[in-house]
């Protein structure tokens, strides 16, 4: 039988990660102090490398740097106007046909 799945919270990664990049020890012991495998230890490690602060979100969450939340709003704007201009479109097609 495999082991369940253990969540671990976004404060127990960052520390395990600090821990892991200040600490003399290697990785494969550090990970088995902790309990967690060696590859989450590698995973979370280099999530934070990328990452940093908005690394670790948590269930499907995304942390988002300004730029990110910009953009994303923008999309969406952009897909409502696009959206009402398609409407305007149809309705013009519509009204604009001569009735027989």
């Amino acid at each position: 039988m495999s082991k369940p799945k253990i969540k671990r919270d976004e404060q127990f990664k960052r520390d395990a990660v600090e821990l892991s990049l200040k600490s003399d020890k290697n990785c494969k012991d550090i990970a088995e102090d902790l309990g967690v495998s060696y590859n989450a230890l590698i995973r979370w490690r280099k999530e934070y490398r990328d990452k940093g602060n908005l690394a670790f979100p948590g269930n499907g969450k995304q942390n988002l740097s300004p730029e990110e939340q910009e953009i994303i709003k923008l999309k969406k704007e952009l897909k409502i106007a696009k959206e009402e201009r398609d409407i305007l479109k149809k309705a013009v097609s519509i009204f604009s046909k001569k009735p027989q």
